[in-house]
């Protein structure tokens, strides 16, 4: 009996550590997750997998990794893994839905949403993207039957009706396309894409003045969408506004730098207006894009010739003449530039040519940019080689709803902190200039690291590649075979506090605190474990405020350890960290006063002077904190700029 006992005892705790030690790993791999180190938190779901392969949730949430990483049929397999393991979960199904979407595989998409539906027939994101999925296999009554249901249960959301839309008009039915637009915009006025919409219904039926007045309203809520300044050019073009159109072109090459239709028409545009040398820039430009495109050769030819360079317009007149032996124009234009350069036989022959075949004597004479006729991109008939090109088909862009894509990226505001300086064995090259990072205590403890695991202090820890990421999981193998053979106390501290380090840098942020808790138990002034314990407990708070825990608690935690650290050791760094948690509780007052500290201490620490400035907008003081920002932006931080920009407008 006692023998039983005694094998209970031993037994029990291994599994109950087996099932923390997952549990744990699970936790870890999201953490690093939200902070978006994809391919680290792909490591811990592999040990998850590896060492539970039955649970569902290691399997779902590589999935996730994966996705992020744009490894769609990696992420759609881990999917299908995880919904054997547990097929009742809605958010596997969405999951792989959006990867099967991202494959182009719009039938099984549609099955996986289908599946989703079941179990949560109220989740409008479901209902939403199995229409758009419709919509791209053209099946256009199946998605209308969906946007009617949708348009019952969430009638005041415009995108549904936006959608309902584009359906109509891709069944020829403008009538109703408007209808639903107009609705739409009843509901929501601010909704730049459905403005673009409707302007798209008036250009094809060349409405240039409603048009232009559409696209005025979707630019004013999208200003940095090329495509639509380009609609706007050709609106205006149509109505003789060539100064409109010509700057609308410049806006969308600033935005678009290699948009092809730009080039192409500013190109043609400026050879109209006589401007003859920079319309060649744009067509060199577009033959730089599409090396084969006779249209823009033929045109540029022409430029080329009233440019005085017949012997370069020849050479383009050459290769449209090869693709187009009958292009009796482009054979008029090439004998006038033989004749030009006293190549008699050679100008005889094209127009010998030209004769035989009876052409009009007004060929060879360059017609002017044709008003109200334009010519698809894809359409390769010479003929109009002087009109403006427009895209093929006007495609909507579709905006499938999730949680994944958005999940990281929504926390992401226009205006977010620089995060805390931490310390790493992995340098991070910033864009910024610093003098070197330097504390006397990193310093003095350097000295006691071997190469390789030296300190350094960091204000954004390096994303570890796969290789670099397996190199860490062997370096903690390692430490922690050391420290368990090690029978010198001093020693194993310092092995333990370089673990700790380890841990922070593979996001183990728990394994970390519990070394650094362990090492400042013998050594309670260390400042650099402090710090560190400060920040590890910092992201955790973060991770897990992101789930809704309450971490008001561990919030006070890292205040008493920056306190004492900064008490130890008047760093600016540290300043500068404790006024970032003053921030997070949205204690404004003691957050600019501690980066006003660590601004005396290093007149140069940009991240200060950033946070700093939002500091003070947050707290209404909109002089300061513009000035704050601009000093960010002169030391290396040009997001800065940005916001100021906004702020005063």
């Amino acid at each position: 009996m006692l023998r039983k006992l005694l094998l209970l005892v031993v037994f029990f705790p291994m599994v109950v550590l087996a099932q923390f030690n997952t549990d744990r790993l699970v936790m870890i791999g999201r953490s690093a997750l939200y902070y978006e180190d994809y391919v680290l938190s792909i490591q811990y779901f592999n040990q998850a997998i590896n060492t539970k392969p039955y649970l569902f949730e290691p399997w779902y949430y590589r999935a996730v990794a994966k996705y992020y990483l744009d490894d769609f049929e990696g992420a759609e397999n881990d999917c299908s893994q995880a919904i054997q393991r547990n097929p009742y979960v809605v958010g596997v199904y969405e999951l792989r839905g959006l990867c099967r979407i991202q494959q182009k595989n719009f039938d099984d998409a549609i099955t996986d949403y289908n599946m989703a539906l079941r179990y949560d027939p109220e989740s409008m994101n479901l209902w939403h993207n199995r229409a758009l999925c419709r919509i791209q296999q053209k099946d256009y009554e199946h998605a209308l039957a969906d946007l009617d249901t949708m348009s019952v249960r969430w009638s005041k959301n415009a995108r549904i009706y936006a959608m309902m839309a584009e359906v109509y008009l891709l069944q020829k039915d403008t009538i109703q396309s408007i209808a639903s637009l107009d609705k739409s915009i009843e509901l929501d006025s601010y909704n730049g894409y459905t403005w673009a919409q409707r302007s798209q219904i008036s250009l094809s039926r060349s409405e240039w003045k409603e048009s232009e007045d559409y696209l005025d309203k979707a630019i004013h809520l999208l200003p940095r969408q090329a495509g639509l300044y380009i609609n706007r050019a050709l609106a205006r073009f149509n109505q003789n506004n060539l100064r409109g159109a010509m700057s609308d072109y410049d806006m969308a090459l600033d935005f678009e730098p290699n948009n092809f239709l730009g080039h192409y028409n500013r190109g043609l545009l400026r050879a109209q207006v006589g401007d003859d040398n920079r319309a060649i820039v744009d067509f060199d430009f577009v033959l730089k894009l599409e090396p084969d495109n006779l249209m823009a050769l033929y045109n540029r030819a022409l430029l080329l010739e009233n440019t005085g360079n017949p012997r370069a317009a020849i050479r383009d007149y050459s290769k449209v003449i090869e693709q187009y032996p009958n292009f009796w124009t482009g054979l008029h234009q090439r004998a006038s530039c033989y004749r030009k350069l006293g190549m008699k036989k050679e100008a005889e022959a094209d127009e010998f040519r030209i004769l035989k075949a009876q052409i009009d004597k007004r060929f060879g004479k360059q017609p002017r940019l044709s008003k109200r006729q334009m010519r698809k991109r894809s359409d390769e008939d010479i003929e109009k080689y002087n009109q403006l090109a427009v895209a093929d088909e006007y495609e909507m862009q579709h905006d499938y709803q999730t949680d994944y894509r958005g999940r990281v990226q929504n926390r992401k505001v226009d205006m977010e902190y620089m995060p805390m300086y931490v310390l790493s064995t992995e340098s991070y090259q910033s864009d910024i200039k610093h003098d070197v990072t330097y504390d006397s205590f990193v310093d003095t403890l350097n000295s006691q690291l071997p190469p390789g695991h030296k300190l350094h202090i960091v204000c954004k820890q390096t994303t570890l590649s796969e290789t670099s990421t397996r190199r860490y999981f062997a370096r903690l193998d390692s430490l922690t075979t050391q420290i368990e053979r090690s029978r010198n106390t001093k020693e194993a501290l310092m092995l333990t506090l370089r673990r700790a380090i380890a841990y922070s840098v593979i996001q183990n942020y728990e394994g970390a605190i519990e070394d650094l808790s362990t090492y400042l138990y013998d050594n309670p002034t260390s400042v650099v474990a402090y710090w560190q314990r400060a920040v590890c407990q910092s992201r955790i708070n973060d991770f897990n405020a992101s789930q809704g825990t309450d971490i008001q608690l561990k919030t006070a935690n890292t205040l008493s350890d920056l306190t004492e650290a900064i008490r130890l050791d008047e760093s600016a760094y540290l300043y500068y960290n404790r006024a970032n948690v003053y921030v997070k509780r949205h204690d404004y007052a003691h957050a600019i006063e501690d980066y006003s500290k660590a601004i005396s201490l290093d007149v140069n620490l940009a991240e200060a002077y950033f946070n700093r400035g939002l500091a003070r907008l947050a707290n209404k003081q909109q002089t300061e904190g513009i000035n704050d920002l601009s000093k960010a932006g002169e030391l290396g931080l040009y997001t800065a700029y940005s916001i100021i920009k906004r702020q005063r407008k």
